[in-house]
């Protein structure tokens, strides 16, 4: 870091008045802070690392207070960093301000292959921490056993189900999928049916496994009972909402069965809570009625779900959930984005696989293509209908896929040879000059920063969209117009 970078820093948390998630402050100014290992722990297992700035009182309102020393101060973090397993190789910067000394500490991520880093004084199950905001949160069980998981190479969808036996599986969809098998691969057919059984991940230790279960089960959910998904449709748009006669769920469904099954069932539920629009041609001026919300792309997030969420013993007892809200569907499944995948790099980079097993025989049993094609599908799906992107949120323990409607326009005119994309709607809307957060809440977005990134700074980059205060691109009065006002 610069020391104009520094200093910079400095006064955006003074002029904001919080940490975040990748900034910690600490005083320092009566000496080095004695527990620093859970920050060290928490910045290190996070893929974008995180800065400790010392010289700064949080209990101060922020105030500048400056450091007691700044050669003792690197001495005795880099101290504590060492006593961290893998040790912390941290990158000090210093700066006066204000007449004081500060000093930053850049804590950069380890490698996943190396994760959780932890303090040794009191080892991994108790040391290891995650930051979730601007705190510094112990590692769950699960948390842990997911980099255990990923280093080692363990696929929970191979485990065998101890309880269960070859008849609970549907023998004849079994047989099927390993005469397919044996014809695509002449030599394969040449092995004894148990050893086809055990190559193709069916049985494990004369046991059907996970895989198999959940793809070939006549009923996997007496087995694993929360192996399912639960459906609910909500009267408003947060949960606890109710009508004038206060019923809480306008639907309510529990959905069991195999992968296959469960799909099917649903996507019906979806489908049959969406409201229908009207669709006029611009061109004929006919009217089609349309889905709220493009049935493909509910489809495919919710095979993802069945196939990528965690199946290890931690969240065993977590179905898969779809809430239904008034402006957005919401897809949960258990557990985060597995290996080294980001929210950034969906449906660009090729992932590692949680569960190849499952996956491999869900291709076979469901027209899924498992060719990484399910995150593009539902982005595209999505602006072809005229509506805002899905927006995909890594949670803490589980993975969010979340659709947005145009709750605003119920009718839209669109020309079938051209449908409207997000970038036109914005265009339009923006005739007139709009605020961040007005074209936030119109296009459906949590959060303006996820609004701006996205959408408004590759407009104005591309000279589609103005400010109205160019010269203060952070101002408080700014708004945004489309060119067309320019002219």
């Amino acid at each position: 870091m610069l020391v104009e970078n520094l200093i910079e820093l400095a006064n955006n948390i003074q002029k904001k008045k919080t940490e975040g998630q990748t900034i910690e402050v600490k005083s320092a100014n009566k000496g080095c802070p004695k527990r620093l290992y859970d920050t060290l722990s928490s910045f290190s297992n996070q893929d974008t690392g995180g800065i400790i700035l010392f010289g700064l009182d949080e209990t101060q309102d922020f105030k500048i207070v400056g450091v007691y020393d700044l050669h003792d101060l690197q001495k005795k973090v880099t101290e504590q960093c060492l006593q961290m397993e893998p040790p912390v190789r941290a990158v000090f910067t210093f700066a006066e301000i204000q007449g004081y000394d500060i000093c930053s500490a850049e804590i950069p991520a380890i490698d996943l292959a190396e994760r959780p880093c932890y303090y040794k004084g009191i080892g991994k199950l108790k040391g290891s921490y995650i930051r979730v905001g601007d705190a510094d949160l112990p590692m769950t069980d699960y948390e842990l056993y997911s980099f255990e998981a990923f280093r080692k190479h363990l696929h929970d969808d191979e485990r065998p189900i101890e309880r269960a036996n070859i008849q609970s599986l549907d023998l004849v969809s079994v047989e099927k999928y390993v005469l397919n098998k044996r014809i695509d691969r002449p030599k394969f057919a040449q092995l004894p049916l148990e050893i086809a059984y055990e190559m193709l991940n069916i049985l494990r230790n004369d046991m059907p496994t996970l895989a198999s279960l959940m793809n070939f089960g006549i009923y996997p959910q007496g087995y694993l009972p929360q192996m399912g998904i639960t459906a609910i449709v909500v009267p408003g748009t947060e949960i606890g909402i109710t009508t004038d006669n206060d019923i809480r769920f306008l639907d309510n469904q529990r959905i069991e069965g195999n992968i296959s099954s469960m799909l099917l069932e649903a996507t019906a539920f979806c489908k049959r809570n969406m409201k229908t629009k009207t669709i006029i041609d611009k061109k004929t001026g006919q009217r089609k009625d349309r889905t709220e919300y493009p049935i493909t792309a509910i489809r495919e997030a919710i095979l993802n779900a069945l196939i990528h969420r965690d199946y290890s013993i931690y969240t065993e007892g977590t179905p898969i959930q779809i809430n239904i809200f008034t402006n957005r569907i919401e897809i949960h499944s258990p557990g985060n984005l597995y290996g080294r995948m980001t929210v950034d790099q969906l449906g660009i980079a090729k992932p590692d696989l949680r569960n190849p097993a499952l996956a491999v025989m869900a291709e076979a049993l469901t027209d899924v293509e498992n060719r990484y094609s399910g995150i593009p599908t539902m982005r595209n799906e999505m602006i072809a209908f005229g509506l805002p992107e899905p927006v995909f949120e890594n949670r803490r323990n589980e993975f969010v896929v979340t659709f947005f409607n145009d709750s605003d326009n119920r009718n839209i005119y669109i020309n079938e040879e051209n449908n409207f994309t997000i970038e036109d709607k914005l265009l339009s809307y923006c005739k007139n000059p709009r605020t961040r957060a007005e074209i936030s809440n119109y296009l459906g977005m949590k959060t303006i920063f996820y609004t701006m990134s996205k959408y408004i700074k590759p407009l104005i980059e591309k000279g589609k969209l103005r400010m109205t205060i160019p010269d203060k691109p952070k101002s408080k009065n700014q708004r945004y117009y489309s060119i067309s006002d320019d002219k």
